[in-house]
């Protein structure tokens, strides 16, 4: 290297890059110096040592979109042009055989199955990066004190990488937040730029500049904050607990998927619970619930599309051979909306408004949740029955608040509300919310009982 090079390095980096790792986690807000720095440490090593770089992003559909440019720019400020052949679609010291290569994930995940070799993936904007993608990369990445570096400004809380890494950090990972704060090459044009925003839009600031993943996402029918707001939500409110009982159970349909059950007592969740079963165990499954409900008294409402349409069948064998009555409900989420001809906002029908009962299941709850959250940050008015409360005693409450909060909005072809599909989930990387669909069918409307919107 050049002297001073060091000069043009971020000094507050220099152990987080010279620690062995098998992941390298960098991440915080905009202009923190994460991306320039790796360049230019990805740069020492290929200087001194014959390494083998895939640099990814998921969507590249020019060179340019890469840190292509930004390996040449570090390479330039370095005094190392002569060293190095750059083509239109790669870079390579010639003294050491060191090379970077540079693909986009979305349209090459499944070419780089077949990729050798490779000392580092350094991945940009990785947020983007889906449980899918990662399964595929992983493998890839084989050789003996290969490392994987992953650089992102966090997006939301329920992002695969964020969860992965930043919520659950794995033994073998390296993680280091840096924000601008520690940036020593910050202008004071970007520092202007940053202050102003501070003063102005103080949430903003926070996600952009000191790397806080979004809480609340405008296209989701449920808010974090929200729901938040519904832990202990009835002594809040000092509200005592009473009336039905339900069990919602999902059922799951395959693979990775989760059964799921959740206990309400009125307007409080009691418990939440999930567990594994194939598809083939759907009896060994059902007793659960069952066993659930009798314990707790409840009735047992469940999905009947797809596996679970066999539970109500298989409960009331179980209750034969039991000599003790379980009472059980389906409920049809692909069905025909509730009360279809009441009005539910500004005299639009529900028929007009939903486009099926798992839509109309899940708008029903989050204006309930809406509500809670209005009636316990800022005083509102409610009646007893228009919120929900989540004991704070209950496990998996986590995994609710991010299943709840992870469905968009979604509208058919006549522009009736729905929720996001699963395959559209899935392509977001999120796989099926049993526990938040347990959750939605514990309030299912009913004939009659349908109530107008919350406002």
């Amino acid at each position: 290297m050049t002297k001073g090079s060091s000069a043009i390095m971020n000094p507050n980096l220099r152990d987080f890059w010279l620690t062995p790792s098998r992941y390298k986690v960098l991440y915080g807000g905009r202009d923190s110096s994460k991306s320039w720095d790796a360049a230019a440490h990805a740069i020492r090593l290929a200087n001194d040592l014959p390494v083998k770089f895939l640099c990814t992003r998921m969507f590249q559909n020019r060179i340019e979109e890469s840190v292509y440019t930004l390996l040449i720019h570090q390479i330039e400020r370095f005094g190392l042009r002569k060293d190095y052949k750059i083509t239109n679609n790669k870079i390579i010291n010639l003294k050491t055989g060191a090379d970077f290569n540079f693909y986009g994930l979305a349209r090459n995940i499944e070419e780089i199955k077949s990729y050798e070799g490779v000392d580092i993936l350094w991945n940009e904007e990785s947020h983007n990066i889906t449980e899918e993608m990662w399964d595929i990369l992983i493998p890839t990445i084989r050789k003996d004190h290969s490392e994987i570096w992953l650089i992102f400004n966090p997006k939301s809380e329920t992002d695969f990488i964020y969860k992965k890494f930043i919520l659950n950090t794995p033994e073998d990972a390296l993680v280091r937040k840096i924000n601008y704060d520690e940036n020593p090459f910050l202008s004071d044009v970007s520092r202007k730029t940053i202050e102003e925003l501070k003063q102005f839009d103080y949430d903003k600031y926070l996600h952009i500049y000191e790397g806080f993943p979004r809480q609340d996402d405008d296209e989701v029918i449920i808010k974090r904050s929200w729901i938040n707001a519904c832990i202990d939500a009835h002594k809040k409110l000092k509200i005592d607990v009473s009336g039905e009982k339900i069990t919602g159970y999902d059922v799951a349909d395959s693979g990775n998927d989760a059964n799921a059950l959740v206990n309400k007592h009125g307007i409080l969740i009691t418990k939440i619970y999930q567990w594994k079963a194939r598809e083939d165990e759907l009896v060994k499954s059902a007793k659960i619930v069952r066993n659930e409900a009798k314990l707790f008294g409840s009735i047992v409402r469940y999905d009947s599309i797809g596996v679970g349409a066999g539970v109500g069948s298989i409960i009331k064998e179980l209750n034969k051979h039991d000599e003790f009555e379980v009472k059980s409900e389906s409920f049809n989420s692909g069905g025909k909306v509730v009360n279809p001809n009441k009005p539910y906002e500004l005299g639009v029908s529900n028929k007009d408004y939903f486009a099926n009962a798992k839509g109309q299941m899940w708008k029903v709850v989050a204006d309930r949740i809406l509500m809670t959250y209005n009636a316990v940050t800022k005083g509102a008015e409610f009646k007893e029955d228009e919120i929900i409360s989540i004991s704070s005693e209950c496990d998996f409450i986590e995994e609710l608040i991010t299943e709840l909060s992870t469905p968009r909005k979604d509208y058919d072809t006549a522009g009736r509300f729905k929720v996001e599909s699963k395959k559209d989930l899935l392509k977001r990387g999120v796989h099926s919310p049993n526990i938040a669909d347990a959750f939605v069918m514990c309030f299912a409307p009913k004939e009659n009982t349908f109530k107008f919107h919350i406002a």
